[in-house]
């Protein structure tokens, strides 16, 4: 059994109890919302803990002491994050919508960069490999969005994911948030197939950034970690919802 069909006989399961409606999609979007807002963050050096992102987004309370741009990035990233489930009846992600989510994410922090792709060069820092030039973002989005539209039906839906969190990273169209972007962008398209999130937790930061740059030349380990990332998710929802695991898979 390869991974994504331990994947689909996790889902499976989970789907038997579905639809998620009222207080109990509440609850679990709610659960997502605070654990994904803070690993995004916290891979990218944001220092807010789990329990102060919980109370920042939840009862709009500062954290003193900590930087004003990392409680900016809490609250956008959960407006993104919010935005994220407003395409959830849609099995497609538009230009339009990728701006909105960096504009939402971004726009307290740098204004006139957000949600627009950026007019200068960057690097990434640690990286043997260079990204878009800035007069070939535009030619570049355009040909993500083509893959997308003619690739998605053709990959199993987590392969898919993982390939347009690889593919948006290195273009790196936006002057900052594109890691936390590529991930929401992932986790739509996880949503809209009927999957769970992947969420990166921040101890597994130098591997998931390994296998990032290891990608350039083989990007199946990196398929392979995001893959793990959905069942780990998969096994948290049947734990809270007291499913049992299925037996092939409680004897590996």
């Amino acid at each position: 059994m390869n991974i994504y069909q331990r994947i689909d006989q996790y889902k499976n399961k989970i789907d038997k109890h579905r639809p998620f409606e009222g207080e109990m999609l509440g609850q679990i979007r709610a659960y997502y919302r605070i654990g994904l807002t803070w690993s995004s963050n916290a891979l990218e050096g944001n220092t807010l803990t789990e329990s102060e992102t919980k109370v920042l987004l939840e009862d709009g309370l500062t954290i003193g002491g900590k930087p004003l741009a990392h409680t900016f990035e809490a609250i956008g990233h959960a407006k993104a994050y919010d935005m994220m489930f407003t395409l959830l009846g849609k099995k497609m992600i538009t230009e339009q919508d990728v701006l909105m989510m960096h504009r939402l994410f971004y726009e307290n922090i740098e204004p006139e960069y957000s949600g627009k792709y950026r007019n200068l060069d960057v690097f990434i820092s640690g990286s043997r490999y260079s990204v878009t030039e800035k007069s070939m973002i535009q030619p570049e989005m355009d040909l993500l969005f083509q893959w997308m539209n003619n690739e998605r039906n053709k990959l199993h839906p987590v392969q898919f994911a993982a390939q347009l969190h690889k593919k948006f990273v290195f273009i790196h169209p936006f002057k900052d948030g594109n890691g936390r972007i590529a991930r929401l962008l992932m986790n739509t398209a996880l949503i809209q197939s009927g999957y769970l999130l992947a969420v990166i937790p921040p101890i597994l930061r130098h591997e998931y950034i390994e296998l990032l740059e290891k990608a350039h030349i083989n990007d199946k380990p990196f398929e392979q970690f995001i893959a793990e990332r959905v069942i780990e998710s998969e096994k948290e929802i049947m734990r809270l919802l007291h499913i049992p695991l299925p037996k092939i898979l409680t004897e590996e």
